[in-house]
């Protein structure tokens, strides 16, 4: 697991600098030579190294998610350049010069958070910040970052840069949200005017556009896929709530089948689920926790007094004999989402039970985004649905 940022100096300048970083950023973990110590590093937490900079920079470029270097650029560029393999993997790495006068972002300005660790960085040491991205110099969206603080997964990664290009020369750009956050568009002004925002994929195609960019929990048609992803970026946003109950016992492979035919019924993508809710008696169940990491999603519980608070469709004296509530995946879905309404209200197969719930669009008049996002054909499931091999 990489640790947050790293500063590293090889001058004696450069060490000041990294010194006064510390003291505004003291989350930042410092490095720098031993002959300009000031012999307070132990106090401080501060690492010093002997030799030169070249047998370090390869260990903190792959320990951190940061690499600040008081270096010149050309000095960075040939150190990371043999280290260097994907823009999804690589840490944000920046430069201060020996003045501290700017601060450069060098790479993975985006993903990596270069960018932000640059303006950070300059703030902090009264410095000029120099970003040189196309989307942040032309203050317009970033499609790499789209969604990304709330989230969302970008599906089809490699659309990115050609949507990219698209964007920054201000082509056509069509961007279709049926689900997800809205306070994407952080400029103070108005959305340029090549952008174009739909709320459903059949208005969007009804015009010409150069790329797309689509956000949406639902399994695209074919006709929409090779319309709008033949140039376009399709987002997941984290929308779906699955509410679980299972036997005790349970294999998380077989909560994980009864998931994927549950969603798949209803056209839903796994990549938008949210978390999993449940009772609480099952907090510690193995399969439910192992099925939570594979889709690396955190897994909500409630008291039976709360979940019986919830008016459900389908309660059972069966399940409350049991766990003292007449229902667990109903409630649980809606208590967690805040949905009005179900996409599955409850589905069994063998030891799992299975309920679907979308988190409402905080832009709707009403709790239910349901009906919008429902698939050409496909309908809800309702009532207690037995699922066979």
């Amino acid at each position: 697991m990489t640790k947050a940022n790293a500063v590293v100096a090889i001058t004696k300048h450069g060490t000041a600098i990294a010194r006064r970083l510390q003291a505004q950023l003291p989350d930042v973990d410092v490095y720098y030579p031993e002959k300009f110590a000031y012999g307070d590093e132990a106090e401080r937490g501060i690492t010093t190294y002997e030799g030169s900079v070249v047998a370090h920079v390869p260990t903190l470029f792959h320990a951190y998610s940061g690499l600040i270097g008081i270096f010149s650029l050309g000095a960075m560029v040939r150190l990371i350049a043999p280290l260097l393999k994907d823009k999804k993997t690589d840490p944000g790495v920046v430069v201060i010069d020996d003045r501290a006068e700017h601060v450069i972002s060098v790479l993975s300005g985006h993903l990596g958070g270069a960018n932000d660790l640059t303006r950070k960085v300059a703030a902090a040491l009264g410095a000029r910040p120099v970003i040189t991205t196309a989307s942040d110099v032309g203050e317009t969206l970033a499609v790499d970052l789209l969604g990304r603080a709330y989230g969302w997964e970008i599906a089809n990664f490699e659309k990115v840069t050609p949507v990219s290009a698209a964007v920054v020369n201000e082509q056509r750009v069509h961007i279709v949200q049926e689900a997800g956050e809205r306070e994407w568009w952080t400029y103070d002004k108005p959305l340029p005017s090549y952008l174009h925002v739909f709320d459903n994929t059949h208005d969007a195609m009804q015009e010409p556009f150069d790329a797309a960019l689509v956000i949406t929990p639902r399994r695209l048609t074919d006709e929409e896929a090779s319309v709008l992803l033949q140039n376009g970026v399709l987002y997941r946003p984290k929308v779906i709530v699955l509410g679980i109950g299972c036997n005790r016992g349970t294999s998380a492979d077989e909560i994980a089948t009864v998931v994927e035919e549950t969603l798949r019924a209803v056209q839903l993508s796994p990549k938008s689920i949210r978390n999993v809710a449940t009772i609480d008696v099952k907090r510690d169940e193995p399969g439910l926790l192992e099925f939570c990491q594979r889709y690396n999603v955190p897994l909500v519980t409630y008291t039976a007094a709360e979940l019986n608070a919830v008016e459900i469709p389908n309660p059972s004296e069966t399940v409350y004999k049991y766990v003292g509530a007449y229902g667990v995946s109903e409630p649980a879905a809606r208590l967690s989402s805040g949905a009005s309404s179900f996409v599955v209200e409850k589905r069994k197969s063998g030891n799992v039970t299975v309920s679907v719930c979308l988190v409402p669009q905080k832009a709707a008049e009403t709790a239910d985004a349901t009906p919008s996002l429902a698939a050409p054909g496909a309908r809800p499931f309702g009532g207690d649905v037995e699922v066979r091999p």
